[in-house]
């Protein structure tokens, strides 16, 4: 995700992970589907390794912005 955004409750998040969820899927979840149709055994596990990499990233993102200004 390019911009910051601020969550400030819990509806905010739901739209968020909502919005990300549609573009991960939408990117990475085709390159998925194609190599399933059309691909290798070996394309088919490097496009589900990249969605799997997209939604932790995603995740790790998540995780580091709730962090910021907390505590250490």
């Amino acid at each position: 995700m390019e911009d910051s955004i601020k969550i400030d409750n819990r509806g905010d998040f739901a739209l968020w992970a909502i919005e990300m969820a549609k573009q991960i899927v939408s990117e990475q979840g085709f390159e998925l589907a194609r190599a399933s149709r059309e691909g290798t055994d070996d394309e088919v596990r490097v496009a589900g390794n990249a969605l799997g990499q997209v939604i932790t990233n995603t995740l790790i993102e998540v995780f580091d912005g709730l962090l910021e200004g907390s505590p250490e």
